[in-house]
């Protein structure tokens, strides 16, 4: 185990004493198991529960912990030997329980459940083996009811701001994700496929002993917004969309989008529309406050874009206008970021508790449906900021969208920009208590300055 540091202990016990002030009844957390690939010893990699890593610190396979009054009893085997000789001298339990601070510690099969309750994980065996021993049928972790919903509403509130320690995880993850950027970017005038981009990239973050927080999207088919096929060949002309970042060991992640030319340099109208958007982002950024409404910075991003596209002669009427009737979403659909912590989309397993503040619910408008997070920002927070513009074939050849947005998209104009698919900026930006510090700084956005990382190989 080597991600203890000095204040692990400490922060774990500040963590479980939180808990007690947002939860007195007792909470028993899993680690959860690998799923097998397609034979049993043939296994995913595995991923700690995240709510349970926020309390034990360390990724453990197959682990409970039972919390209750700010005490901390640990449930996991000492490694048999067969573990061993498959994988080599692994920690025993009461080494665990000493890294950790926990004040007790016991084999899984001595876990009682009494009254305590719990999140679902998202492996089947161990949501079986929470329910056995609960004796409930264990419901997705974004339908939970009673005692688990109370629960998990006292955790969104402790995970919702980072302590010290997890932004210094968050920023070792975003420094190994500028570097796999950067990577990417010299990679590009010597490779032929996406792939190869992809490979330089993610071969950065595996070079640090992490992982990818997230499947990488690197594509010259930047409109398909969660992209990852990567076969595709690259042509001069081509912009190529990288969204991929690192999750440090301790589980905390990262996620960061740049948009490069393949040539090393954009063509006018891929700069227009880099611009417009780049613009969206910084204003956003330059936003971001204790205080202010995440909805807010949406809709300023939405407004910029709208403003843009009208200069361009790619839009008609007035941004504000335009944004009220929803057609800047004809090329900017999803919302302009999300929470960022143990989870790329932070406590998304638990649907919009997180991202919603109580009482508010999803949008059915075209333009703020996706939004993932409405709520106001509080120091302490981590988020991202990532407008784009997509020219998507489903939404700009609908038919009923073609009639309604008749008036206001010049759709002769916006021919001139088809060698545009798909540009997304996105930063990783803590709140603090007076503004907001954007931890992804040391990769470039401005236009000149990527294309300059693109030629400099």
């Amino acid at each position: 185990m080597q991600l203890t540091e000095p204040s692990l202990v400490e922060a774990l016990r500040q963590r479980r004493q939180q808990l007690v002030s947002q939860f007195p009844n007792p909470v028993i957390l899993w680690s959860g198991r690998s799923s097998a690939r397609n034979y049993p010893a043939n296994t995913y990699p595995f991923r700690a529960n995240s709510h349970f890593l926020y309390f034990a610190g360390l990724p453990l396979y197959n682990a409970a912990i039972r919390l209750e009054a700010g005490r901390l009893e640990l449930f996991m085997d000492d490694p048999t030997p067969a573990d061993i000789l498959w994988h080599g001298e692994l920690p025993r339990r009461e080494q665990v329980a000493a890294e950790i601070g926990a004040d007790a510690a016991y084999p899984l099969s001595q876990l009682k459940a009494g009254e305590a309750a719990t999140i679902p994980v998202m492996d089947g065996a161990t949501r079986l083996q929470q329910s056995q021993l609960l004796d409930r049928i264990m419901p997705p972790a974004n339908l939970l009811q009673g005692v688990d919903r109370d629960l998990a509403a006292a955790i969104v509130e402790l995970r919702l701001r980072h302590d010290e320690m997890a932004v210094a995880q968050v920023r070792q993850a975003a420094a190994i994700t500028v570097e796999a950027h950067k990577a990417g970017m010299a990679a590009t005038p010597r490779a032929t496929t996406e792939a190869e981009i992809r490979a330089a990239m993610e071969g950065v973050v595996i070079a640090h002993n992490t992982t990818c927080a997230y499947s990488s999207i690197v594509t010259v088919q930047g409109e398909v917004l969660h992209n990852n096929f990567y076969h595709h060949s690259l042509q001069a002309g081509d912009l190529l969309l990288a969204d991929m970042a690192a999750e440090a060991q301790s589980g905390w992640a990262s996620d960061v989008t740049r948009t490069w030319p393949v040539s090393g340099r954009f063509s006018a109208t891929q700069r227009d529309i880099y611009e417009i958007v780049l613009a969206a982002h910084d204003r956003c950024i330059e936003a971001a406050r204790p205080g202010v409404e995440y909805q807010d910075l949406h809709l300023l991003a939405c407004e910029v874009m709208a403003a843009g596209l009208v200069e361009l002669g790619i839009l008609r009427g007035s941004a504000t206008d335009l944004v009220e009737q929803d057609a800047h979403a004809l090329f900017f659909p999803h919302g302009v970021g999300h929470l960022l912590g143990l989870d790329v989309h932070d406590m998304e397993d638990l649907g919009d508790l997180a991202g919603y503040a109580a009482g508010r619910t999803r949008s059915s408008r075209f333009g703020l449906g996706y939004l993932r997070l409405n709520r106001p920002l509080q120091a302490g927070m981590a988020v991202t900021i990532e407008p784009g513009f997509y020219q998507v074939p489903a939404i700009l050849q609908d038919p009923e969208r073609r009639e309604k947005y008749r008036e206001v998209v010049n759709w002769e104009r916006l021919a001139v920009f088809s060698d545009v698919r798909g540009i997304r900026i996105e930063d990783d930006v803590l709140i603090t208590e007076t503004g907001r510090e954007v931890l992804t700084a040391a990769l470039p956005t401005q236009a000149a300055k990527i294309e300059q990382l693109v030629k400099a190989a």
